[in-house]
């Protein structure tokens, strides 16, 4: 999942050297694997992942990558509408180092896989890439097979070019980042040796670069940070009985109360080295006096829980300042005319990183107030670890960025959705989200929903960003 966050802060820096060329051969063949890989609907339960993947592996080979280095691993994922297993796939290509390698391999992550979409939904086929108005439409057109065809057109291209890695450079694509995440763990577990053990990973499922609607620099985000995703379930059980006898033991009443506590409560603010960055940058560019006030309070004072609550409430940052919960399904009752025995509702967390889930749902517990409901976790992550900001990583990203988009300010983030990162984060491998592609915002921040899709010239850009970023970590 990629969602962009945009302000300024001091990482901005002046444009660089010329950006590379893309010849019309690279641009020509930049846009035939796009289009191949759009016009692919890699959705869960249509088993084309494993066909992406494959034919992706045939263009590394294509180019020189040896065929040892180019494995496409299949690995079962879970359907939830079915709990019927689906057959997914990762890609891993390792292009070695010439001569005896500086570090540790670097890690180039995304994932294959995309959300449904459906025809009568959308105003062109999802999975048929469509070009008009100056943009490519097609589901995955910004989240995220930009970034597929990014890395695997800027390390084809610097190949031709007799670009010589000087430590391994390793890429990672998984298969279902969008539905269960298996790949990401299997990857940070059982996978890691066909990767060398990477030091860190750049994550094209992250970060990104923002303009206005009349094309003027917004912003761009480095992310060093996402929160935890965790689900809990809030159980009411209770012997029902006729409804024409209530009595005020009711399941339903008793699992609304308890939400409505939920909507009430605010968990404890929270900052990190990421967000104090994020806010900070937030403070020198937000035009709004009074909720700039509120930033500089808060950041005076991480203990100022009115000044958090009053930048909480504010929909350009909401997430950003603690843990947040919500209910996103219900379920109650078995008959119009009978009390209901059994209550139920989904609630979906996502935790400030370096918080434990568990501690999550006792909190979640005590604010449900009564003993009758009952809260279990749904899943078993575990917290999510924040990146430290790596001065080379910030270093590539800001280069890459201000040579494409000069005056360009960029800031670090951390995400409120989730990504294949943070197994690895987890893992001790750091993970820096360094996407390439650049929108207009608002209009087109379009992923998971209807019309998604990505400026032209934007393709080309996101190869030539990731070219730079990789000749800066692999090439000194």
């Amino acid at each position: 999942m990629k969602l962009i966050l945009l302000t300024a802060t001091a990482l901005a820096a002046p444009a660089f050297a010329a950006a590379p060329v893309m010849s019309p051969a690279d641009s020509t063949a930049t846009h035939s694997m796009f289009e191949t890989i759009i016009n692919t609907p890699t959705v869960l339960g249509r088993g084309k992942v494993p066909e992406m993947a494959t034919y992706l592996a045939s263009e590394y080979k294509k180019a020189g990558f040896a065929d040892a280095d180019v494995m496409v691993i299949p690995y079962a994922t879970t359907n939830p509408a079915n709990t019927q297993q689906d057959k997914t796939a990762a890609l891993v290509v390792v292009w070695r180092a010439v001569g005896k390698p500086v570090g540790k391999p670097i890690m180039l992550m995304g994932h294959m896989d995309v959300v449904e979409a459906k025809r009568e939904d959308s105003t062109t086929d999802p999975f048929v890439l469509t070009e008009k108005d100056g943009y490519y439409y097609g589901r995955g057109s910004t989240d995220m097979k930009e970034g597929l065809v990014g890395i695997s057109r800027a390390l084809i291209q610097l190949k031709a070019a007799g670009f010589k890695p000087r430590r391994d450079v390793v890429v990672f694509f998984t298969g279902d980042e969008e539905t269960n995440g298996i790949g990401a763990e299997k990857g940070a577990k059982e996978w890691l040796a066909k990767m060398g053990n990477p030091e860190f990973g750049l994550n094209a499922d992250g970060g990104g670069v923002g303009f206005t609607l009349d094309d003027k620099p917004l912003g761009a985000s480095l992310q060093t940070a996402e929160k935890t995703f965790a689900g809990y379930t809030f159980t009411v059980r209770n012997r029902g009985g006729h409804s024409s006898k209530p009595r005020k033991d009711n399941a339903i009443y008793q699992l609304a109360h308890a939400i409505g506590r939920l909507e009430a409560y605010r968990f404890e603010p929270m900052q990190n080295e990421t967000t104090r960055a994020y806010f900070a940058g937030a403070a020198k560019v937000d035009p709004r006096p009074a909720i700039v006030d509120q930033i500089k309070r808060w950041l005076a004072n991480p203990k100022d829980g009115a000044a958090a609550d009053a930048i909480e409430a504010d929909e350009t940052y909401v997430g950003l300042t603690r843990t947040r919960c919500v209910p996103t399904r219900l379920f109650g009752g078995h008959a119009d005319n009978a009390l209901p025995q059994l209550a139920t509702a989904m609630v979906n967390c996502r935790i400030f990183p370096g918080v434990d889930p568990n501690a999550i749902r006792e909190e979640l517990t005590k604010i449900a107030g009564d003993s009758n409901v009952v809260v279990t976790r749904n899943d078993d992550y575990v917290a999510s670890i924040a990146s430290p900001l790596r001065p080379d990583v910030t270093a590539a990203y800001t280069k890459a960025v201000t040579t494409l988009h000069p005056g360009m300010p960029i800031t670090p983030e951390m995400s409120t959705g989730a990504s294949d990162a943070r197994p690895f984060r987890v893992a001790g491998i750091p993970v820096y989200g360094v996407g390439g592609e650049w929108v207009r915002v608002p209009v087109d921040l379009r992923a998971h929903g209807k019309d998604e899709r990505l400026p032209v010239k934007a393709l080309d850009d996101g190869v030539k960003h990731w070219m730079i970023m990789v000749q800066e970590m692999a090439g000194k």
